[in-house]
């Protein structure tokens, strides 16, 4: 399975993967939970590529709206518990979207999905994972960027059980 799901990414992204993109590494809490019910809290490390180059674009080019874009992405956590993860993403700026001028602000939400291996945290349902995220990030003056995301992970319902799992991060962006 895992062979297949490599060859897949290979074929899909090859040409995204030599175009330029932005580093994100991230620290996070991995099975945040808000009203304390939280059994396997742990640290949750995230490295990601994000490609600039567009899979499909959506709306006008003049608008920048829509541009669906890859990325691939690995987390890990302190109880050994591994996911490697490919999916989309599009990346708005925040002030432009709301004043319509360009602000420090940017929202990226995405979509992916992956093998997850539980080591010995959290068992999540089944190898297979499916990622959504919300993030915020503000562009510094060295075009950098700083972001919290709050992403959840689940394996819809495929397995047996699906307790899901939420991460709060922060990221440090690092675009080339």
């Amino acid at each position: 399975m895992l062979k297949l799901l490599v060859s897949i990414i290979f074929l899909l992204f090859t040409n995204s993967a030599i175009s330029e993109g932005t580093n994100v590494f991230g620290l996070g809490i991995y099975d945040i939970k808000f009203d304390g019910s939280e059994k396997n809290q742990t640290a949750d490390f995230r490295y990601e590529y994000r490609s600039d180059k567009s899979l499909i674009n959506i709306g006008p080019e003049v608008d920048n709206f829509f541009f669906l874009k890859p990325f691939f992405g690995v987390e890990y956590t302190n109880d050994s518990a591994s996911y490697f993860l490919t999916g989309i993403y599009f990346e708005d700026n925040l002030g432009e979207l709301f004043e319509g001028n360009k602000s420090k602000f940017f929202f990226t939400p995405s979509f992916g999905a992956g093998i997850y291996n539980d080591g010995s945290g959290k068992k999540l349902g089944n190898d297979l994972q499916f990622r959504t995220s919300l993030e915020v990030s503000y562009e510094l003056n060295n075009k950098n960027r700083i972001g919290i995301s709050f992403s959840h992970i689940s394996n819809a319902n495929l397995g047996d059980k699906n307790p899901g799992v939420e991460i709060l991060s922060f990221s440090y962006h690092i675009p080339y």
